[in-house]
């Protein structure tokens, strides 16, 4: 069985919401194929409505407001929405870096006042100011790096995904 087609249809039902239309057809050697232009020939293919999910509202008696009966919270408490490394990019290899990393971290929305940025980078926790930053002693060999933002108490408020890059050291040999 030939998988191939099975995989492009289902990769243009998943991105129906950037196809407006999807065809297919049969060429003359008994080859399936699909396409977001028509062909002579072709049958117009009907994808469905792309699925989407919308985070619901908190309820009226939900553990949140039970826990302060005396002040009704007029405002959803904050939230951050994403949290990435950057810069080093996933998998990225770096050159001859002399022991200084540049690390650049995507925020969003930015951060707040009081929050403290932590970074975990080879398993070591240190604390950071801001999204943009360098550490030091970074040599040669496979590094990880893991971002955390945390609200004035220490609380977690959001980690980004572990990000594994490289680093390479060119070595020069002396003449004899």
């Amino acid at each position: 069985m030939r998988l191939r087609p099975i995989f492009i249809l289902l990769g243009l039902f998943a991105a129906n919401g950037v196809l407006a239309q999807a065809y297919t057809w049969v060429d003359e050697e008994g080859v399936v194929h699909y396409s977001d232009r028509p062909e002579p020939g072709s049958k117009r293919i009907d994808l469905p409505k792309s699925q989407t999910f919308s985070r619901p509202a908190a309820a009226p008696g939900s553990t949140a407001a039970a826990a302060s009966d005396e002040e009704p919270q007029s405002a959803e408490p904050f939230a951050y929405e994403t949290l990435e490394v950057a810069a080093p990019a996933p998998e990225e290899t770096l050159w001859n870096i002399e022991g200084v990393l540049n690390v650049s971290l995507a925020l969003s929305p930015a951060l707040q006042p009081g929050h403290q940025v932590r970074v975990y980078f080879d398993g070591n926790a240190r604390a950071v100011s801001g999204t943009s930053f360098q550490i030091e002693e970074v040599y040669r060999g496979v590094h990880n790096i893991q971002a955390e933002v945390l609200d004035e108490s220490g609380n977690l408020m959001i980690r980004s995904l572990p990000n594994r890059f490289y680093v390479q050291q060119n070595t020069i040999i002396p003449r004899r």
